[in-house]
């Protein structure tokens, strides 16, 4: 078990980092071994479950050729995925921060103009409300583990999946390492912020405009002309429709609801003016 942890350590070596900025506190040894555990309860489970549901409806010779493929192609499918997980988590905590950064930037400005120290600015947007309170919380305490400000914040830096943080803690360390007056820079960065987000939010309209087009024609004016066509046709060469065809196209259609649903909420941009 320890080789194959190292040789998928080895077939992974992004994996450190993306542990890291997922916040996940596990070595990469630990989180394949709980991986490979994970994907071969659920293989064996669907292992199981495809032969108690073949056993009576195919030959057990078929059945016996079809448990071990299930097996493999489950094992293989559930370890990507667990593998993957943390990339998962990264994007959500990407979307989280550029969801309240410009906010939590420009709440340390106002606390920077008014003569308030770096580190008590830290502190003080670590116990603000909002998202990003909690990832400035984490810089805070990692300050309190005995490490500098600046390591503190190069680690942030280097750790954090959102750009638009790593500008603003850029900003914070070129202040400490020069000792120069970070208001007038973070002010500029904070206005190249909230420039960008109305960007993102013109191309999102953009983008919406499109897939609403899209979606009339798909899930609304193809399946009604396409259904109302199917029934005169049916109705002259005296085709029968059952319950069963009917209740199929309801559940294509909800499942092209959910589609649309699913891509509309991840084309959002996550700004907050």
């Amino acid at each position: 078990m320890v080789a194959i942890e190292k040789i998928m350590v080895r077939r992974f070596p992004g994996l450190k980092k993306s542990l890291r900025m997922a916040h996940i506190k596990q070595t990469p040894e630990v989180f394949v071994k709980r991986a490979f555990r994970l994907s071969l309860y659920a293989s064996f489970a669907l292992g199981a479950t495809a032969f108690f549901g073949t056993a009576k409806m195919l030959p057990m010779q078929n059945v016996i050729a079809l448990v071990p493929a299930v097996f493999v192609a489950s094992f293989l499918l559930v370890f990507v995925f667990f593998m993957n997980s943390p990339k998962g988590i990264i994007r959500k905590r990407q979307r989280d921060i550029d969801k309240d950064v410009l906010f939590a930037g420009r709440y340390m400005l106002m606390k920077l103009e008014s003569g308030s120290p770096i580190i008590n600015t830290l502190v003080d947007a670590s116990r603000g409300y909002g998202i990003a309170a909690k990832y400035f919380r984490e810089i805070v305490d990692e300050m309190n583990t005995g490490i500098s400000v600046e390591d503190a914040l190069e680690s942030a830096r280097s750790y954090t999946s959102s750009e638009k943080f790593k500008k603003i803690l850029w900003q914070l360390l070129i202040t400490l390492k020069t000792g120069t007056d970070v208001t007038g820079p973070l002010k500029a960065t904070l206005g190249s912020l909230a420039q960008d987000q109305v960007i993102e939010i013109k191309e999102y309209g953009k983008k919406l405009n499109s897939l609403m087009l899209f979606y009339m024609v798909t899930a609304c004016i193809a399946p009604s002309l396409g259904l109302a066509m199917f029934l005169i046709i049916g109705s002259f060469i005296s085709l029968q429709l059952s319950n069963s065809v009917l209740f199929g196209i309801l559940f294509f259609l909800a499942v092209i609801q959910g589609f649309f649903l699913i891509m509309i909420k991840a084309a959002r941009p996550m700004v907050e003016l």
